[in-house]
């Protein structure tokens, strides 16, 4: 456990208001992220979000110092955020309808900020990946959501999904393929099969 996240656990065993406060301002863009992702929705993410911090809140009243002393909270945060994602599709009647805003997808896949110029070249790459992503089966979206946009380690998604840590890998695998072959023009993709 890094030294940023063993303060924080410290501080949720000792006390408990001033913890949560603090794993909200910490892991929140993260869970946000990893929901805006799974659902497409800014909307949904920010609803499933405050269900998500709702439930961490009511469980830690639940746990033992001790407990939350020993707590990994961006796994744990994320287990949660998962649990409420599947819990949302499983009572949804519709798939999720709406496409993420390209807008608001450039604060998440950029790790610098580019210029204006590049903002307009990328904006169409940026919208494919953000529809190919919402194309993805769940079992496979989840998984690569958590690796490649959240930046979780194989383990730490492992733990997330419940699964041996060579099933995760596999998932992020399978997950990455299928994202390549829906962005993959046709007469690529053809040349790949033939």
């Amino acid at each position: 456990m890094d030294e940023v996240a063993e303060q924080l656990t410290d501080l949720l065993a000792t006390d408990l208001d001033d913890g949560f406060t603090e794993l909200v301002r910490t892991h929140a863009r993260g869970v946000h992220a990893f929901l805006l992702r799974v659902s497409g929705s800014p909307a949904e993410a920010d609803d499933l979000g405050q269900d998500t911090f709702l439930r961490a809140y009511t469980a830690l009243q639940t746990y033992s110092p001790e407990r939350r002393r020993t707590l990994r909270p961006r796994a744990w945060l994320m287990t949660i955020a998962a649990n409420v994602w599947r819990n949302h599709v499983r009572t949804s009647t519709r798939r999720p309808a709406s496409v993420m805003q390209i807008d608001d997808a450039e604060d998440i896949l950029s790790t610098a900020e580019p210029g204006p110029a590049e903002r307009a070249l990328n904006a169409d790459d940026r919208g494919r990946l953000v529809a190919a992503l919402s194309e993805l089966p769940e079992h496979y979206r989840v998984p690569v959501v958590l690796r490649h946009v959240v930046g979780m380690s194989y383990v730490e998604v492992a733990h997330v999904q419940g699964c041996p840590v060579g099933t995760a890998k596999a998932q992020v695998s399978r997950g990455m393929w299928g994202l390549r072959r829906l962005l993959a023009p046709d007469d690529e993709l053809r040349e790949v099969t033939t």
